[in-house]
């Protein structure tokens, strides 16, 4: 089994290459003992504590890595719920809905269409990550040496459209003012989920990229500005109030105004941060450390308590359950609720902004342009061996700043602030720079490029 795939918050692989039907039969064996050997004397006396929930994305090779992955969890005695056909945020509310110890969500989420991997959950759908069990995992996958074994264990096949729909729409308030969002499914999970959910509503959908032909026309990552230029064209040709488009297997979101302009992850999360802090006054909420200063800013204006995290969704996960947050956003565009589970929801992030939409007397372009009041670099990559030294060398350099080492080093200043962090999986730095005026970020970014070389 090619070690490599075991990521640091997931598994993921080229099919059939480095992930196929015989090692996710290994990672189902090894999950289901793992998660199982979690189980405390008083939780596995309850109806489906050892059972395991799998679902799967609508890639080609999903169908049969899902069920080789399940006889690999059948072969140590452990029922399986098959979940079938489903976004990723349908498998943490199945895994509370059943209460099972846990799920695997085959998925390559915003990959091209030949990857393949796991996401892997835990009880009440904590994520399961290389500092908390991913590696033993591994450990036991890689050591099995076939894939025979006696199936003991049962399937169950579920269909959790409607529970989940009912879940997701719970959080929509009364009285939605008829609206027209144009919907970018990148070919992904969306394009079964938006229908199922919102189908029923006063909005008018302008469907984009809803087949599941096996295929993208441009790559599921929302994250990548020229992915979104097919939705900025329909917003504008079709007057839509708003734009989103998701990522592959819909557990993200970017967000577009009405004049197709694109609307940065953290100021979604103070847009939405204020509505969770007039239901909750003085709550915390999470943000990355990558997120704009108008994200602290928002959240202190409106009487709550901002906590800064690490980048990763097993780390802002865990930091929303130790705060007890409410709510909690990444730059990523995964935004998170303690109301569903402590986990990420793009549906329920939908939900929320429809809200505010609906009892706004402004477009969105105005209710975002008050919090539009610096000027940031994006996620600029540039590949460095020795990423320690350079990160250093910038601790250096800019020691009259005010330093921490929470992700990488982030130094700030009254006019500036940047975060340089490494990547987990590849020779990346990754800058983000914001400044109060394009001048000192242009200068800055041109400053700190010098070091670091051309981007890629």
């Amino acid at each position: 089994m090619d070690p490599s795939i075991f990521k640091a918050y997931d598994i993921r692989g080229i099919y059939p290459d480095q992930i196929n039907e015989e090692g996710a039969w290994k990672i189902g064996c090894a999950t289901a003992r793992f998660l199982r050997s979690l189980l405390r004397g008083y939780e596995r006396g309850r109806a489906k504590a050892q059972s395991l929930c799998v679902g799967r994305d609508m890639r080609t090779h999903s169908e049969g890595i899902a069920k080789a992955l399940i006889k690999g969890m059948n072969s140590t005695g452990t029922n399986v719920i098959d979940v079938g056909l489903i976004d990723t945020p349908q498998m943490y509310f199945a895994i509370n809905h059943f209460g099972t110890c846990g799920g695997v969500q085959v998925t390559a989420s915003h990959n091209p269409a030949k990857y393949n991997g796991f996401k892997i959950s835990g009880l009440q759908a904590k994520p399961i990550s290389g500092d908390t069990g991913l590696k033993d995992i591994e450990y036991v996958a890689s050591a099995l040496l076939h894939t025979k074994g006696k199936s003991t264990g049962s399937v169950e096949k579920c269909d959790l459209t409607a529970e989940y729909k009912e879940h997701v729409l719970k959080f929509l308030k009364p009285k939605t003012k008829k609206m027209k969002m144009a919907v970018d499914a990148s070919n992904g999970m969306a394009g079964k989920m938006v229908p199922a959910i919102f189908g029923d509503l006063q909005i008018e959908i302008v469907a984009l990229n809803f087949e599941h032909a096996g295929k993208f026309k441009h790559s599921p990552d929302p994250l990548v500005e020229k992915n979104l230029s097919q939705l900025k064209t329909r917003v504008k040709k079709q007057r839509c109030d708003f734009g989103v488009c998701f990522d592959g297997d819909a557990d993200r979101l970017i967000v577009i105004d009405e004049k197709a302009n694109t609307v940065g992850c953290d100021l979604i999360t103070a847009l939405i941060a204020p509505f969770f802090l007039d239901k909750h006054p003085k709550s915390t909420i999470v943000y990355d450390v990558r997120s704009s200063r108008v994200v602290v800013e928002e959240i202190i204006k409106h009487g709550g308590t901002p906590r800064r995290e690490r980048v990763g969704h097993t780390l802002i996960k865990k930091a929303m359950r130790d705060s007890h947050a409410v709510f909690g956003g990444e730059l990523s565009g995964h935004f998170y609720y303690s109301d569903n589970y402590y986990a990420d929801s793009a549906m329920i992030t939908l939900v929320h902004l429809i809200n505010i939409l609906s009892r706004a007397d402004a477009p969105l372009s105005k209710l975002i342009a008050p919090l539009r009041r610096y000027h940031n670099s994006g996620e600029v990559n540039f590949e460095v061996e020795d990423k320690q030294t350079k990160m250093d060398e910038f601790t250096r350099r800019y020691n009259d700043g005010q330093v921490d080492h929470l992700d990488g080093v982030t130094i700030g200043y009254k006019d500036w602030w940047f975060n340089c962090r490494p990547s987990n999986t590849e020779p990346l730095l990754r800058l983000n720079i914001e400044a109060k005026t394009k001048e000192l970020l242009d200068e800055k970014l041109s400053e700190m490029s010098q070091q670091l070389g051309q981007p890629v």
